[in-house]
């Protein structure tokens, strides 16, 4: 079904010069309509009429409503970040989705990290890794796969620490989104002054090129942005005022679109952040990435929700998990950790859409795709499932003890609601039409009371490469 209104979306927008986002504001009200369908996600029977009625009337019209799709102002379309663009060729063409705010709803995102444990404990279910790991001079390797706000990282972080206090760190963070940079920067000073020999790079460049530091083709290669900052002064406020000060380079460079083939978000122009100490950069001569001479390598490698669980097993394996497995030096392990479902927050979905499901590959199903994809790259690879007792572990929703009883509060409810949807990662044209009722509420309260609370389960799986 997907493909079928897919390809009229497709077939609508070209014979119109019309871009996709756009389409999808008019029609539903929803700029990310065909990155969803993409993604595999789900549309009601009625917005489906309402798609094909736009279409419809549109067609109708003829050139007048072609006119009135070109020149009427957009309305309904999410807030941006106000940054300078480079000058263009062509104004006049400039893609409307620039600028764009990664994530689908900005503040589910943020009531889910600040209400729910699931940040400590992938934290925490990273760090034991730590002690599998062999790192080699001059410096322990560690990638990102996606910092978000660098809650999980800056914990990591004070985890290698504390296990390898005199070693050098090369971290490299890779994420896409601008606001989710500035999070996982105000972070950092803080761990500059604890481990003075780190160094810390941040890129927008995607999971094939991110490791490496190295953009695959040749134009984004000739366009990239590389920036060297060696802090000085050995106080956490001195970095702290050196990092807030890159404000406006970060509004001038992180920017991203959305794919036309795929739909997913990518870069405008791949950049490459380098922060380290200025009165160790002698000791970290030999750790600080040069532009054209980076490696992978890494001794560890942090996968954590890279992927949306309703992306094909194809995708997974072959854009996410075999790149990041690729990267992997001797002795080096990738935890990947995954949403798991069978859960109080999944009977909260259930309660609404009692045949939706997610969460449909196993961590068996991928590590078998990823085996597959990377063929005989992957002989001295190892691919660790792991029994449930270990790759299964539980994060909580945070509530007072006498929060959840015979009487819960509206607040409780809503991000209970919220934290299940985030985690389902239902669409927002689904929700428009549950949030129109009290349905949702009452069956958030039944599940929490039944429970006495809330959680969610993860599931982690380790492809680990052989020491030399």
């Amino acid at each position: 079904m997907n493909e079928v209104i897919l390809q009229e979306i497709s077939e609508f927008c070209r014979q119109r010069g019309l871009a996709e986002s756009t389409f999808g504001r008019r029609a539903v009200n929803d700029g990310k309509l065909a990155s969803r369908l993409r993604n595999g996600g789900r549309i009601t029977t009625d917005t489906l009429e309402r798609i094909r009625s736009f279409m419809s009337q549109s067609g109708e019209d003829g050139a007048a409503r072609r006119r009135v799709l070109f020149d009427a102002p957009v309305a309904h379309t999410l807030p941006v970040i106000k940054t300078q663009t480079a000058p263009m060729a062509a104004q006049g063409n400039e893609d409307p989705q620039r600028n764009f705010r990664f994530f689908d709803n900005r503040q589910k995102y943020l009531l889910f990290v600040n209400t729910c444990s699931e940040k400590w404990e992938v934290a925490q279910r990273v760090s034991l890794e730590l002690g599998n790991i062999h790192p080699r001079p001059p410096a322990v390797r560690v990638f990102d796969a996606g910092i978000g706000d660098g809650t999980v990282l800056t914990r990591v972080m004070r985890s290698m620490h504390h296990k390898f206090p005199t070693m050098p760190f090369y971290i490299v963070g890779k994420e896409i989104s601008l606001e989710d940079v500035r999070l996982a920067l105000q972070k950092m000073p803080d761990r500059f002054m604890e481990h003075p020999s780190s160094v810390v790079v941040l890129t927008n460049l995607a999971y094939a090129e991110a490791p490496w530091l190295a953009a695959k083709s040749l134009s984004a290669a000739t366009s990239m942005v590389w920036k060297d900052v060696a802090l000085d002064g050995n106080t956490a406020h001195s970095f702290e005022e050196q990092i807030t000060a890159l404000e406006p380079f970060l509004a001038e460079n992180w920017k991203a679109k959305v794919s036309p083939k795929s739909g997913n978000p990518i870069y405008e122009r791949p950049v490459v952040l380098v922060l380290y100490r200025n009165d160790h950069r002698f000791l970290l001569d030999q750790v600080i990435p040069k532009p054209g001479s980076s490696q992978a390598d890494y001794d560890l490698v942090i996968a954590s929700q890279p992927y949306r669980a309703r992306a094909s097993l194809e995708f997974k394996a072959k854009r996410v998990l075999a790149p990041l497995a690729r990267a992997l030096g001797p002795g080096g392990r990738m935890i990947a950790i995954q949403s798991y479902g069978h859960d109080p927050g999944m009977e909260i979905i259930h309660k609404i859409w009692p045949d939706d499901n997610p969460f449909t590959h196993s961590r068996h199903d991928l590590l078998k795709e990823t085996k597959q994809e990377l063929g005989a790259a992957g002989r001295d690879l190892n691919f660790n499932t792991y029994s449930d007792q270990r790759s299964l572990f539980r994060y909580d929703m945070h509530t007072l003890p006498t929060e959840v009883s015979s009487s819960i509060g509206t607040s409780t409810l809503l991000a209970a609601w919220n934290a299940a949807v985030y985690v389902a990662q239902v669409e927002d044209d689904r929700l428009s039409d549950i949030n129109a009722d009290r349905r949702y509420v009452d069956a958030t309260r039944e599940v929490l009371q039944k429970h006495g609370g809330l959680w969610f389960y993860d599931e982690s799986f380790v492809i680990s490469r052989r020491r030399q």
